[in-house]
């Protein structure tokens, strides 16, 4: 019973966090988003980018990205693991009208990240240091709370649950 209480509470909100990322945000995102990734090359920069701000801010994080080389994100194990994040991050902002892809791809990503330890607040974090590169990259076409809302969605998916025993 109160496991099926948190898993309702939790639904709920989730709901109201993507209640504001209705069809015209998700369709913004998409676009700004093949905006500011343009070409390949461009996408691994973005990143690239994002995540060695991500670092100089949250240096604490840099030890659990040990295995990729987090301390060096011009690494060939680190430009791998961009690719990674490029290829799930792409997957979901092409999911966001398609909602059994989008829950399949964030259940496997919140589940790979949980094994890893990631805490849930370094999650708004890194959407902090994407937000201000996606800012740099469109200037003033950036839809700050377009993406705040369909973000917002898509961070609360990817945090850790609580599992109650």
């Amino acid at each position: 019973m109160k496991l099926n209480f948190l898993i309702a509470i939790q639904l709920t909100l989730l709901a109201y966090v993507g209640a504001d990322c209705g069809f015209l945000e998700r369709f913004r995102v998409k676009r700004q988003w093949e905006k500011a990734i343009g070409v390949k090359n461009q996408r691994l920069r973005v990143m690239m980018r994002a995540s060695d701000r991500f670092f100089r801010e949250n240096e604490e994080t840099i030890p659990l990205f040990k295995r990729v080389r987090g301390d060096n994100v011009y690494s060939t194990e680190f430009l791998g693991h961009v690719s990674r994040v490029v290829a799930a991050f792409n997957t979901i902002v092409c999911s966001l009208d398609d909602q059994p892809t989008l829950d399949v791809t964030l259940s496997r990503l919140r589940d790979q990240h949980t094994k890893r330890g990631i805490k849930p607040y370094y999650f708004d974090k890194f959407g902090s240091s994407l937000f201000a590169i996606l800012e740099d990259q469109l200037g003033s076409d950036f839809d700050f709370d377009a993406w705040r809302d369909c973000f917002g969605l898509v961070i609360e998916a990817l945090k850790p649950r609580a599992i109650l025993l």
